[in-house]
């Protein structure tokens, strides 16, 4: 395996559970929430290497203030020191980390309602020493206001 090799496995890896974190605390400034229900996120990955995945979650009344304060998992930890949410637009900056691993700075910005989201995130990770800048973007839509009864446990991520 070459030095470079690595970063080909790892980079798209990384983009796309952050780009998840950051969707996730998007609203949490929001004076109006995000509405309950059935909801689909795409995650792609732009560069350096292209990847897409698509989930769809059910949110439920009660789950929706754990959604809005990025509490996706238990992996990630996200602190946005520059949250700018407001007129249907969004900028956030900040980093995300694992429990062991180092804080990974990630930015984004887009345009949101209570029903969409669609966001442009860029994520800054430290691979064997070198700063590789990936590009990821996020769009969620609100599928149906109530979710079908296999997917109505708690919102997932």
């Amino acid at each position: 395996m070459t030095r470079s090799q690595p970063l080909l496995v790892v980079a798209p890896l990384l983009a796309v559970p952050f780009a998840v974190a950051l969707v996730a605390a998007w609203p949490a400034a929001a004076q109006n929430s995000i509405s309950p229900g059935y909801w689909e996120t795409t995650n792609k990955v732009t560069s350096p290497f292209p990847t897409r995945k698509t989930e769809r979650r059910c949110i439920k009344p009660q789950d929706v203030a754990k959604f809005m304060q990025g509490s996706i998992n238990h992996i990630y930890t996200c602190t946005y020191p520059t949250r700018e949410i407001e007129s249907g637009k969004i900028r956030l900056e900040g980093t995300c980390s694992t429990r062991d691993g180092p804080a990974i700075p990630i930015s984004g910005q887009g345009t949101f309602t209570s029903d969409a989201l669609h966001i442009e995130a860029r994520i800054v990770p430290q691979i064997g020493g070198l700063s590789v800048p990936v590009r990821a973007s996020t769009d969620a839509k609100r599928l149906a206001d109530t979710c079908p009864v296999e997917d109505q446990g708690e919102a997932q991520g």
